[in-house]
């Protein structure tokens, strides 16, 4: 049973009023296009909110809209979405804009419902397009949501299993206001990122501190309750920067993770059985520094080794690029230390 009244809007007016006077400014805010905040929230999934805005502009200057998305070549979205990683997304951004041209007439659906059988919308993202594009009272439980309500409830049960956010999300839902439930989902995302934060939140600049089971057992930093994440595994790998008649080896990835994205070599086995199985014998190999890239749920340690050959073999020569050429390719911010290298050894060759 709930402890905040069903009948009383105070906990909504509360939130609302504080949301008016401090909530986030950013560019994707104050639009109920759904292009324009889906593509916003599709971003928003592993992207800093902070972070995102000079992403989210340049993407529509290039794809103003569905049609325009959907009408694009797949390489084209993911060079557009360079640097925001997790290129997964972009596929799948791409993929739906797709569907929503051929099987929604290019309107996008207006339930979350709905909304859940695009590729790459799951119920965080089809709950805050539905809210805030089409009014749908539906609440987005993101991290942020959970934390609040986690606390609100003084909820104990473990916060990642489906059942305990889906009691955390009834309450949300229940209190949620029939005239802004885009605003409702936005203010709690905000009242997450910047006064219910992880760890210890500051209480005293809370709107709806007084309906806080938590903070009224003075442990609020214990909610909510998570289990310990187990830390990324660390892949060495050698990079190989392979060099040839003023251009550098490249190739698209296949594998799932940057799928679709070009990169330098990268081998497991030492430099030389990894230019052996290019077909690359005998040639010069340089150490060039290292590079560290953080993934999800493992760490690139590279190893960079500078290669210089004389001849390209024909079943690689497409495989090779000039500076101009590599910087029109879709290259990830994994391969960013190689690239600084390999422009400069090109430009001053």
């Amino acid at each position: 049973m709930s402890h905040i009244p069903e009948e009383s809007n105070t906990f909504a007016d509360c939130l609302l009023g504080w949301y008016d006077e401090n909530g986030r400014s950013f560019v994707f805010r104050g639009t109920k296009d759904p292009y324009r905040v889906w593509l916003s929230e599709i971003m928003l999934q592993q992207t800093r909110t902070e972070s995102a805005g000079p992403y989210y502009e340049r993407f529509l200057s290039r794809f103003p809209d569905v049609a325009a998305l959907a009408a694009a070549d797949e390489e084209s979205v993911l060079c557009c979405w360079q640097g925001l990683g997790y290129y997964t997304r972009a596929r799948n951004l791409h993929k739906a804009a797709k569907m929503v041209v051929s099987d929604f007439g290019g309107a996008f659906p207006r339930t979350a419902e709905a909304l859940r059988t695009l590729p790459g919308v799951g119920a965080y993202t089809a709950a805050a397009v539905a809210s805030i594009a089409f009014g749908e009272c539906v609440p987005s439980m993101d991290g942020n949501l959970i934390r609040v309500f986690s606390r609100l409830t003084d909820e104990a049960e473990d916060a990642s299993q489906p059942a305990t956010v889906q009691r955390l999300a009834e309450e949300a839902k229940r209190l949620m206001p029939q005239d802004r439930p885009g605003d409702y989902n936005q203010a709690l995302m905000d009242l997450g990122a910047t006064v219910c934060t992880p760890g210890t939140p500051d209480c005293s600049a809370c709107p709806i501190q007084a309906y806080c089971l938590a903070a009224q057992a003075g442990h609020p930093e214990t909610r909510p309750v998570l289990p310990r994440k187990a830390p990324p595994i660390c892949v060495p790998l050698n990079l190989l920067m392979i060099f040839g008649h003023g251009r550098v080896y490249l190739r698209q990835r296949r594998e799932a993770l940057l799928k679709g994205m070009y990169v330098f070599a990268l081998s497991e086995d030492p430099p030389e059985q990894a230019l052996n199985a290019l077909g690359l014998t005998g040639a010069e190999i340089v150490p060039a520094g290292e590079a560290r890239h953080v993934f999800t749920h493992r760490v690139w340690e590279m190893t960079l080794w500078a290669v210089h050959i004389d001849h390209i073999p024909p079943a690689l020569e497409p495989n090779f690029y000039t500076p101009e050429q590599m910087d029109a390719l879709p290259v990830p911010t994994a391969m960013r230390a190689a690239c600084a290298y390999v422009r400069k050894e090109l430009h001053q060759s």
